[in-house]
């Protein structure tokens, strides 16, 4: 019989030994390090970016509380100010805080980026659903216009999308919505080819279950995890697609505070730096840290990445 911990560290305590005891001890993880999935807590990388992630939420939410001034306030009088005490990030060409314009901004940005990813992802996995499901002709059909949208490079599909419907935050995440949708529809119709020959799929066809059926207790759990790691790569990159249209004057108007548009305002304003340096910033601080999620939720939920 193979002895246990308990039973060693058992006769350790009763040689006398309680340093022994103690080193044999079993060290628990910290509260943290337990509450979260291992490539999470083991990566200080991914706990740094899921902070700066929430910090991020938590200032768009509490944006009237955190921004030191309104974010369309003019101070004509303290117009192109560098950053100092009573602007900390500087103020912009009429005289608006910058500070308070990128806190505000976040609660644009942020959810336009969502929302935009959300629905690309149900559209395209409506379609690549229905495209891997039926198969055949209307395999055929769904792909070949799926491939004809994805030779557009997807930003410029979305400005010329954006410029034919007109600028607005609503046509700007419609624009981002369609020039998404054929990556989740690929990685749909994939999935679902492959899951659709598995043994328990199989199984329950033979039982009588309809499509619907099948879809929703077999296949949906199979292209969760997929779904996921992607949309949340591609968050980041949907939020840079937004500033990239309000820098370009699709996106909402200028006077809304977002971040691409506070960019487009020093581009006459070369030497005031602080003008576009801290919108960039703000974007940056947002993005890398997402795919730095992505990595890691992909870590956690693709068994091919997973360490034994």
């Amino acid at each position: 019989m193979l002895p246990t911990p308990c039973s060693i560290r058992a006769s350790a305590l009763a040689r006398g030994g309680v340093a022994e005891a103690l080193a044999l001890r079993p060290r628990r993880r910290p509260l943290l390090a337990r509450a979260l999935p291992r490539p999470l807590a083991g990566s200080p990388l991914a706990l740094l970016s899921l902070g700066i992630v929430v910090l991020w939420g938590a200032a768009a939410v509490a944006a009237p509380l955190l921004a030191p001034y309104p974010p369309l306030d003019q101070d004509i009088v303290r117009r192109l100010a560098p950053p100092n005490t009573a602007h900390w990030l500087g103020t912009d060409p009429l005289g608006r805080d910058i500070l308070s314009r990128i806190v505000y901004g976040a609660r644009l940005s942020i959810p336009v980026g969502v929302a935009a990813v959300g629905l690309a992802v149900i559209l395209g996995m409506m379609i690549g659903s229905t495209a891997g499901t039926l198969g055949g002709a209307v395999d055929e059909v769904i792909m070949r216009i799926t491939d004809l949208m994805l030779a557009f490079p997807t930003v410029i599909f979305a400005m010329v999308i954006t410029a034919a419907l007109g600028a607005g935050i609503r046509n700007a995440v419609v624009a981002i919505m369609l020039a998404w949708w054929p990556s989740y529809a690929r990685l749909v119709r994939g999935l679902v080819l492959s899951l659709r020959e598995r043994e328990y799929v199989e199984a329950a066809r033979a039982l009588g279950a309809s499509r619907t059926r099948i879809f929703l207790r077999h296949v949906l759990p199979g292209i969760t995890s997929p779904l996921v790691i992607m949309s949340t790569l591609d968050i980041g990159h949907a939020i840079l697609t937004f500033a990239s249209l309000s820098f370009l004057g699709l996106g909402p108007p200028p006077e809304i505070p977002e971040w691409g548009s506070m960019i487009a305002s020093g581009r006459s304003y070369l030497d005031q730096w602080w003008i576009s340096t801290f919108p960039g910033l703000a974007i940056l601080s947002i993005v890398v840290p997402l795919n730095v999620m992505g990595d890691s939720l992909r870590d956690l939920l693709d068994p091919r990445f997973r360490k034994g």
